[in-house]
């Protein structure tokens, strides 16, 4: 699914709106203040306010750079390990009786560097006493990142470190000078994925069958093409050169002479693919593909809300109703057919090791 939360642009956003409410205050040397305003914040890295500066020492072009000024910029991204989520759980929101999610985030660490460009060292040491308080040695602010969803996270600006520079401009006698401080910063932020609109389960059916030990159990199995006689239902079937030396027996419970598939009961011994299968009174000859174990069913547990159109935001309860063979309701599906539950085929493989490896009937 198509999604852009513009997640790098917001945390760009916020943390040049955290600086961008900085008052500069000037005063007369008697202490009477004469001048307030706001310290201006841009977007930009140095080097390109630097370079303006260089080009206009003396600020008398008819396009100026008014200093005090602020600029930022994103110098780096990375992943942070530290702080990974469980990446299968899902945020959840309802409104209007519509339920959205989204993944856990992606951590993601936002390097920033804010620039401060003055003309005297007085004026910088009173916006950076303003700035520096707030970091011990984080701020935390909140960020709408997934504004659908109404994920609002809380995000810490870290101090990483701050330096200075004094540059001279222009000749000697002009007396030209730009301090500029380098403030560096980490934004500890997240990257969110695509919201999705999940389904919502109505109804959850746990059907509970008996053990899957390989003892008395039926057995389905699809022939091959090539074979022939119709195997008939009570009929003991074998594996091996006669019924005194077969590796595998049991008896016939359905034969469907059009599918080839043949239903075995009474099982012993072990059932491989490959090899025919013999009737004892038809004498009918068709060798198994694949063999599928057929599981019974005992107990069957249907739970529904109520009531069955609640959503995410609604208060609501379950019914249970537990149903034990055979009484199990026509409108739900009792079908034993379990080919698509159990998709294991048998080929040469001893079949008890096959049926260790069928977990859904266990659960």
């Amino acid at each position: 699914m198509y999604s852009y939360h513009k997640t790098i642009r917001k945390v760009i956003v916020a943390f040049g709106d955290f600086f961008n409410q900085i008052k500069l205050t000037r005063y007369t040397e008697t202490g009477v203040e004469f001048e307030n305003f706001l310290v201006p914040i841009i977007y930009g890295p140095k080097e390109k306010y630097v370079s303006r500066l260089e080009s206009d020492p003396l600020l008398d072009k008819k396009v100026q750079v008014t200093l005090p000024m602020l600029s930022y910029e994103m110098t780096d991204m990375s992943y942070d390990a530290g702080r990974k989520l469980n990446t299968n759980y899902r945020n959840k929101h309802s409104e209007g009786g519509t339920t959205l999610s989204v993944y856990n985030p992606v951590p993601f660490d936002f390097d920033f560097s804010l620039y401060l460009y003055v003309r005297n060292f007085e004026d910088s040491a009173q916006i950076i006493e303003k700035i520096l308080p707030y970091f011990t040695p984080d701020y935390t602010i909140n960020v709408n990142l997934v504004e659908e969803m109404g994920l609002i996270k809380e995000v810490p600006i870290v101090f990483k470190g701050i330096s200075h520079d004094i540059e001279y401009e222009g000749d000697y006698n002009s007396k030209i000078r730009t301090v500029i401080w380098t403030l560096n910063f980490t934004v500890k932020a997240y990257i969110y994925g695509a919201i999705r609109e999940p389904k919502i389960i109505r109804t959850a059916i746990t059907n509970i069958y008996d053990d899957n030990t390989l003892t008395e159990r039926n057995m389905i199995m699809t022939m091959t093409s090539g074979g022939w006689g119709k195997y008939k239902y009570g009929e003991k079937v074998y594996q091996g050169y006669s019924l005194d030396t077969a590796t595998a027996t049991g008896t016939v419970i359905d034969w469907n002479n059009d599918s080839h598939l043949l239903e075995i009961g009474f099982t012993h011994g072990h059932f491989q693919s490959g090899t025919p299968l013999i009737g004892m009174s038809t004498d009918s000859n068709w060798t198994p593909s694949n063999i599928n174990l057929k599981p019974n069913k005992l107990v069957q547990t249907i739970i529904t809300p109520t009531p069955t159109d609640a959503t995410g935001n609604n208060d609501y309860g379950y019914t249970t109703q537990i149903f034990e063979y055979p009484d199990f309701p026509s409108t739900i599906t009792t079908s034993s057919d379990f080919s698509g539950d159990l998709p294991f085929e048998m080929g040469k493989d001893d079949l008890q090791l096959e049926n260790e490896k069928v977990i859904d009937l266990l659960n």
